[in-house]
């Protein structure tokens, strides 16, 4: 009697789990590159009654008689697919098209991973996220180079895999002449190139980050993902190259989560959560029946 009200109880453990990662991801529909979870059950212990015997010469085998002891959650796996593309016309807003990640940093020096691509210049021309992290890349090499059709743009940056902060200022000095900042555009390859007067100058490139495994990643929150020791370590390239994915300007990516699934999600999770609390009180039913046995 006993173990079917915990077995109830744990199946009310399990669904309120299931129900609390549905309703995050819910919260989280219009959250830019949010990937959504979803929770795996597994059953706990089996009691044996008895124990499985083989046949023999005179009698069947038969099976063990075992007693499920209830369920938990296995896992809360993320889904790592590419959520849709948004246009938004803003020349700092990029959507990674393939599986990278951008390299961000924060304020202690240490490499976070995002898919949220809304960046903005700060005051010191600092490319960085909505939460004032930095956007890593390669930067440009000192002095800049002048960007032209043929240009070679690869010795025009640091060396690849050698990340620094993104810089867009607001003015250079060339052979003696400041010139002011007039405007950016990138390229799918990443390749910032700043407008200064009518003459066009390489910036620097956007860096992305490939994981052996993508779901091990760890939100740390603000739409921001950290190494576990589960995910890999991370495997930085240029935008283009295998599994990273071309970078798009102008566009933003959306969560990947789907209500009418959710929805459905959430009902299963209620009624699941109803059958097991029923158990609990039809368990309660039964020892009361009990208890008045013996009072009568």
């Amino acid at each position: 009697m006993l173990k079917s009200l915990y077995s109830g109880v744990s199946g009310m453990k399990g669904f309120q789990t299931k129900m609390d990662v549905i309703s995050d991801n819910i919260a989280n529909v219009n959250t830019m590159g949010f990937k959504s979870s979803r929770v795996i059950f597994e059953d706990l212990m089996s009691q044996n009654m008895s124990n499985s015997a083989a046949a023999s010469n005179n009698l069947g085998g038969t099976n063990a008689k075992q007693i499920g002891l209830g369920v938990k959650p296995g896992s809360i796996d993320k889904d790592t697919s590419a959520g849709s593309p948004q246009s938004t016309g803003r020349t700092l807003d990029f959507y990674i098209n393939g599986g990278g990640y951008f390299v961000v940093q924060n304020e202690n020096g240490e490499d976070l991973y995002t898919r949220d691509g809304a960046f903005s210049r700060d005051n010191q021309g600092s490319l960085t996220t909505s939460d004032g992290l930095k956007v890593m890349g390669r930067a440009a090499t000192t002095p800049l180079t002048e960007y032209t059709d043929g240009t070679n743009t690869d010795s025009a940056l640091a060396a690849s895999g050698s990340l620094s902060g993104l810089t867009i200022p607001s003015t250079i000095t060339v052979n003696g002449k400041t010139l002011n900042y007039d405007s950016v555009s990138v390229d799918q390859s990443g390749l910032i190139i700043g407008k200064y007067g009518s003459q066009n100058f390489v910036l620097g490139k956007l860096s992305l980050a490939t994981f052996n495994n993508a779901a091990g990643l760890e939100n740390v929150g603000g739409n921001n993902y950290a190494v576990s020791s589960n995910s890999g370590a991370a495997i930085i390239a240029n935008p283009g190259d295998t599994g990273t994915g071309t970078v798009n300007a102008g566009e933003l990516e959306m969560s990947n989560v789907d209500l009418s699934s959710e929805f459905t999600e959430m009902i299963v999770a209620n009624r699941a959560y109803q059958a097991n609390a029923k158990t609990i009180t039809t368990s309660d039913e039964m020892l009361q029946t009990l208890i008045n046995l013996k009072q009568s």
